[in-house]
């Protein structure tokens, strides 16, 4: 297991300001965000993806573990991704699943389509745990990878707090977990100071050790809920807490 920050922490400055500010808070790894409404757009990325790739060879000698997207895209996108991931030598996409409410049977069609796109260029996808999507619920969460072949999750244990629910739900997904997102949180706060918080961080790294997990722990702060001050301050903290568990 090893640590990565993720680009989502710094909306307020451009990309590459982002990486420098990660590379100064002693990571070495980086998750990239891309959304839309964001300051790297996936729609732009996969328009001039070569250029993206030296630039970020020129810029930067941080290793990128995987792309996150905030939202779907269309098909020829998740290709374009796709393969500059695997130019990129980034192993893993992950990928919202469908709103709530949608039909379960649709949401496996479209995941497939995803799955096999990927699956040809040798990248993982896996699906975000999240409120208000399907994921939101670890059972059906887990019923969507047995479902799809190849499909993972991205497991944010800050909607899993509370005992017994934390401890049930870690044990359900830890062995279809491909990538995991962290920050400290309590029941009522998805995001609180470090040490404030719920998460219990040596008990979730215990669990994916016995699953043989090989794999990113990306430190993503939600940048509306902390300054910028305050979340480089968070981000320095967790990267060497979850550091001394390792």
């Amino acid at each position: 297991m090893f640590v990565a920050a993720s680009t989502r922490c710094f909306p307020e400055v451009d990309f590459w300001e982002a990486l420098t500010l990660i590379n100064d808070l002693e990571f070495d790894k980086v998750e990239i965000y891309l959304d839309e409404q964001g300051t790297l757009k996936p729609s732009q990325l996969v328009q001039s993806p070569d250029e993206f790739h030296a630039h970020l060879r020129e810029k930067s000698r941080l290793s990128v573990v995987a792309f996150t997207l905030a939202h779907e895209v269309d098909m020829e996108t998740y290709s374009s991704l796709s393969k500059l991931a695997k130019a990129m030598r980034v192993t893993q996409i992950n990928i919202p699943s469908a709103a709530m409410g949608t039909p379960f049977n649709s949401e496996i069609d479209r995941l497939k389509t995803i799955v096999e796109t990927a699956s040809a260029d040798g990248v993982c996808v896996a699906i975000r745990t999240e409120a208000g999507r399907l994921s939101a619920d670890a059972h059906t969460a887990v019923e969507l990878c047995q479902s799809v072949d190849g499909l993972g999750l991205a497991f944010d244990p800050s909607y899993f707090l509370g005992e017994p629910l934390f401890e049930t739900t870690l044990e359900l997904v830890s062995g279809y977990t491909r990538h995991v997102f962290l920050r400290d949180s309590t029941l009522n706060q998805i995001q609180v100071q470090v040490g404030l918080g719920e998460v219990d961080y040596a008990r979730l790294i215990s669990q994916l050790e016995k699953e043989r997990y090989d794999r990113s722990l990306t430190v993503e702060l939600f940048p509306d809920q902390l300054d910028s001050q305050q979340r480089t301050l968070e981000l320095r903290k967790l990267r060497m807490l979850i550091d001394s568990l390792l």
